[in-house]
């Protein structure tokens, strides 16, 4: 029984001299108050996990001067023609409410609280977007 009290007086004792201490947040990015030397750690370690790498000159760099030159050919016409097909559909007024459907395509024209909202699905993929005009 003396055992029992004398560690019971023992624990109360080394209970009393434990202190508490308060928690401070000290961030380690500089961008956020951290120190600044911590910027080159941090910009190698982000460095050594990124798997992208940077695309050299390929691709549209490479290309002919008669390839650059069909391209933008090719985008004007596109241009004209769907300038043609906007015309023929919703006329002089611009866009009206309802519904269209230009080969796959099904647009959807409705008025919203936040503007005019324009649907557009491609009906053989799937693929939907959104255009909202603000009032």
């Amino acid at each position: 029984m003396k055992k029992i009290i004398l560690a019971m007086i023992i624990g109360l004792c080394s209970l009393a001299s434990l202190q508490a201490q308060d928690l401070v947040y000290r961030p380690k990015n500089p961008a956020f108050g951290g120190d600044t030397f911590n910027y080159q750690w941090l910009l190698s370690s982000a460095e050594s996990q990124n798997k992208f790498t940077e695309e050299t000159n390929t691709g549209r760099d490479q290309r002919s001067d008669l390839e650059r030159f069909t391209e933008n050919l090719n985008n004007q016409l596109l241009s004209q023609i769907s300038r043609s097909l906007f015309s023929d559909q919703f006329g002089e007024d611009g866009l009206t409410e309802g519904t269209y459907t230009f080969g796959t395509l099904f647009i959807e024209i409705f008025p919203s609280s936040e503007g005019l909202v324009i649907d557009i699905l491609d009906t053989s993929t799937g693929d939907q977007s959104q255009v909202i005009i603000p009032n």
